[in-house]
């Protein structure tokens, strides 16, 4: 690996320096026959620059590095430095101050609480899941693939008990439990919270300092890859969360980095986050953008991850989001929309996916921002997914009610149809939605004991059944009574009680179903996919629907129950006169049912029902939900 040349200036110039990550940051190379680590840093307001670390005692004069004009980056070759030393940049400012900063690129850092990077090569992992990077290459539309993702927490998902450090899992541990426990689930892919390092835990991983850095709470950068190999090879997609909205102004961090607002806008009023502290990136800036598209590049081609979730999109759209009149600066057209936010998205989602087919980019996006998952050419944002926000608010808001009153609250339910063509959804229940006093999936839901288990399934079986892909947080599939925290595991000896394994039972199978069924997934936003059966009968709170399959063969009816009210007679109108194939009851014995025997098989008749000409009755319990195939 040379040195930083001419054309890699030019190339970070034009934020089109794609793998900036194999020249910024710290390499172990050979110079003039000469074993070492050549350091590089881009700090173009300092006044002078070096490298301290373990192999010169951390002193500030020892390393001094040579600047490279005209885009004012830094480098120089040490040889006593080499794989596993840790350092960081020790920068003078032009006012007389004196920072130590870890590496914006570095590949690796030390454990927290120390906040140094640490040398490491990244060039040497074997990888072994080449039949699935081939069959991601070839997937010509990610949008007809099953997606149903399990978005996990690493360090509380599951630990090892009675150690006296956390008792963190490591990526390799993890991958082998993990995987086992998604196979059996069903789930398609894994989303995961928190990989680039952070030093701060309570932040989950969204509060950044190292893009270029798996965390070292679970192991190594080889650790790490090995964790994504292992899943591929076990057929489940790898997806990370991604920050690219702001970063924290921890003193080791980017914040200030070379003595002045070098990474984030220089307007504190454009520059910062008041509600959350911390600074927003200059989306302007060519080397800003560069920094991030590099690090999405890297998990995505380096690491062989399978998709980003942005998250906190909105607030990178807007420019008065969490911000009061007064807080905020409006741009040239005296708007409240970041142009430059939105031309960073445009480039980078398009990069992306055209440089690496198969791959998803998802936007976390709160808000009614039109075409999120449009075409550039037609103005879109050209995201692959846009979490649907709009839907979980309304699903939660109906399901937390006591069921006397869902009759007055029908639309909640219905609503999220009338604007599924407009975007690529997926539907999310996620870490969000458990946090911060906001209860547990199962404690949102009315009544007591067992009448929680039987709404909560009825919710699932409902989402699972309504257009787009599908997310779950960990936890959430078996019923987890206590909010979610990241110091502890998940409550896993709930598993003991009947209730919380008959829940897991029955979204494990529907997960099964989901992924079995093409009708589930291949056209989520074809409006010949979905019709209602019934989206009106409010009053006694049941819903009909069908999915239907682009071949006309193995679709699928849906009736769910919102009530306690049993149905011993339940008429549903159907599209076909046919014969209609129960595959899924809610009632039976493993779910927590009556266990009654019902007819696997229901001939449809010449009556009316529904606006049909044709139907079939059903005995459909107290929140009850059946699926038929036809």
């Amino acid at each position: 690996m040379g040195r930083f040349s001419e054309l890699d200036m030019y190339y970070l110039g034009q934020a089109t320096h794609y793998e900036i990550y194999r020249k910024l940051g710290a390499h172990p190379t050979e110079e003039k026959g000469k074993k070492g680590v050549y350091f590089a840093v881009w700090a173009p307001n300092a006044a002078k620059v070096s490298v301290i670390g373990s192999f010169n005692n951390w002193q500030e004069d020892a390393n001094e590095m040579e600047r490279l004009e005209p885009m004012g980056v830094y480098e120089t070759f040490i040889p006593e430095a080499a794989e596993g030393d840790m350092y960081k940049f020790y920068i003078e400012t032009r006012d007389g101050r004196r920072l130590y900063k870890a590496d914006p690129y570095a590949n690796y850092a030390e454990l927290r609480p120390g906040t140094a990077s640490v040398v490491t090569d990244i060039t040497h992992f074997k990888w072994t899941d080449a039949k699935w990077m081939e069959k991601r290459k070839a997937t010509k539309d990610v949008h007809s693939q099953p997606m149903s993702i399990y978005e996990v927490h690493p360090g509380s998902w599951m630990r090892h008990p009675g150690r006296e450090d956390e008792g963190f899992y490591s990526y390799r541990e993890l991958a082998k439990r993990l995987t086992a426990y998604v196979k059996e689930m069903g789930y398609t892919h894994v989303e995961l919270m928190g990989i680039s390092e952070y030093p701060y835990d309570g932040s989950w991983g969204y509060q950044v300092t190292g893009y270029y850095a798996p965390t070292s709470r679970y192991g190594t950068p080889a650790d790490f890859a090995y964790f994504v190999d292992y899943l591929h090879k076990n057929n489940i997609g790898v997806i990370l969360d991604w920050v690219p909205a702001h970063f924290p102004k921890d003193a080791h961090g980017l914040a200030e980095f070379d003595g002045t607002c070098l990474y984030e806008y220089a307007d504190p009023k454009k520059g910062e986050h008041p509600d959350w502290g911390t600074k927003i990136f200059d989306y302007g800036k060519n080397e800003v953008k560069n920094f991030l598209i590099g690090s999405a590049l890297m998990w995505i081609e380096h690491y062989h991850v399978d998709g980003l979730r942005v998250d906190a999109v909105a607030s990178m759209l807007y420019l008065d989001y969490g911000k009061k009149d007064g807080q905020w600066i409006a741009n040239k057209y005296g708007g409240n929309k970041n142009l430059e936010a939105i031309e960073f998205f445009k480039h980078i989602n398009t990069l992306i996916l055209g440089r690496n087919p198969g791959t998803v980019m998802i936007a976390e996006e709160s808000t009614a921002w039109p075409k999120v998952t449009g075409k550039v050419e037609e103005d879109g944002l050209n995201f692959s997914y846009k979490w649907n926000m709009g839907w979980m608010h309304d699903f939660l808001d109906y399901m937390k009610l006591d069921p006397y009153f869902r009759k007055d609250n029908h639309n909640k339910m219905t609503f999220g149809m009338s604007y599924n063509g407009s975007e690529h959804y997926i539907l999310v229940l996620s870490h969000d939605e458990v946090v911060h006093l906001k209860c547990s999936m199962l404690n949102k839901m009315p009544g007591l004991g067992e009448e929680k288990f039987s709404n909560l399934k009825a919710g699932y079986a409902f989402m699972m059944g309504h257009p787009g892909k599908k997310l779950l947080f960990m936890g959430q599939e078996f019923g987890q009574l206590r909010e979610w925290s990241e110091e502890r595991e998940l409550d896993w000896f709930l598993l003991e009680e009947d209730s919380h394994k008959q829940l897991q039972t029955f979204v494990k199978d529907l997960l099964h179903i989901y992924k079995k069924y093409p009708a589930m997934y291949e056209a989520d936003t074809d409006w010949n996919n979905f019709e209602w059966i019934n989206a009106d009968d409010a009053y006694r709170s049941i819903f009909s629907f069908v999915r239907k399959s682009k071949n006309g063969k193995k679709n699928l009816l849906f009736v769910c129950n919102f009530t306690p009210v049993a149905r011993e007679d339940y008429r549903v109108g159907v599209p076909m006169k046919k014969q209609y194939k129960l595959i899924f009851n809610s009632d039976e014995k493993k779910y927590g049912g009556s266990g009654e025997t019902r007819p696997l098989t229901y001939r449809a008749v010449a009556q009316d029902c529904d606006n049909r000409p044709y139907s079939f009755a059903y005995p459909l319990s107290g929140y009850g939900v059946a699926i038929f195939e036809y």
